[in-house]
C-alpha cells in the first residue's frame, strides 16, 4: 500500500462524507468508484474491504470504513496543515464534545433509518418490499431530525456558527433524504441548511464524481 490517500465510493453513498471533506481540504486522492451495492455488483471489491460496505479509506496502511469517522480523522491530522483548520474543532475548543455528537449522530441516528427506507422501498425485490415498514423508519428518520431542527433555529451552522466537519456528516443524511424522496417534511430551516450546504463547491465536485 502505497502513502497516498485512496477512497472507495458508490454515487449517493455514505461516501460521499469523505469525497466532500477531501474536496474541503483540497487533498490529492486516489478515487475508485464502484456500482452500488459493490459486494453483490463487483465481488472483487470484498478483498479490499472483507464487510463489502462503502466507503473504505486508506491513508498508507490505514484502513477505514466508517464514514463519520473518516471525516473526523481527516480533520484531525489534515484540516490545519491543509490551511482549513476551521474544518475541525479540536479537543481543546469547549466545543469538541458537541462536534462529535454530530459527527456519530449523522449516522448511527439518522442514516441508520434510511437504510431501511432504502432498502424496503428500492433494493429488495418487489415481492419483498415493505411499504409499512418503510413508512415507519420515515417516521423515525423525521423524530431524530428533530434535534437537527432546533439546532439551525439558533445558529447557521451546527458548531461554531461555523462550515465544520460535522455538516458534511449530517448534511449528507439530508442530501440522502432527497434521494429517497423522503424530504417533503423539511422544516424551512433544514431545507435553507442543506440549500446552502449544496451551493459549496466542494460539494458540487464530490457530488459530480
Amino acid at each position: 500500500m502505497s502513502n497516498k490517500l485512496t477512497l472507495y465510493h458508490c454515487k449517493g453513498a455514505r461516501s460521499l462524507r469523505p469525497l466532500w471533506m477531501l474536496e474541503e481540504l483540497g487533498l490529492p486522492y486516489e478515487l475508485h468508484v464502484l456500482p452500488f451495492p459493490p459486494r453483490v455488483l463487483q465481488k472483487e471489491y470484498l478483498a479490499i474491504n472483507p464487510l463489502g460496505t462503502i466507503p473504505c479509506f486508506f491513508d498508507g496502511e490505514l484502513r477505514m470504513t466508517e464514514s463519520p469517522a473518516i471525516c473526523h480523522y481527516l480533520g484531525e491530522k489534515y484540516a490545519a496543515a491543509q490551511g482549513k483548520a476551521d474544518l475541525h474543532v479540536a479537543s481543546s475548543d469547549p466545543d469538541w464534545g458537541r462536534y462529535l455528537n454530530w459527527l456519530y449522530f449523522s449516522d448511527a441516528t439518522l442514516t441508520f433509518p434510511q437504510t431501511l427506507v432504502l432498502r424496503y422501498t428500492q433494493l429488495e425485490p418487489p415481492e419483498r418490499r415493505i411499504p409499512q415498514a418503510a413508512e415507519d423508519y420515515r417516521k423515525w428518520f423525521y423524530g431524530r431530525l428533530r434535534a437537527v431542527d432546533a439546532a439551525l433555529q439558533q445558529s447557521n451552522y451546527l458548531v461554531k456558527n461555523r462550515f465544520t466537519a460535522a455538516d458534511i456528516a449530517i448534511g449528507f443524511a439530508l442530501h440522502l433524504a432527497t434521494l429517497l424522496n423522503i424530504d417533503g417534511e423539511f422544516s424551512p430551516a433544514v431545507r435553507a441548511y442543506l440549500d446552502r450546504l449544496r451551493t459549496r463547491e466542494a460539494f458540487k465536485r464530490a457530488d459530480a464524481k
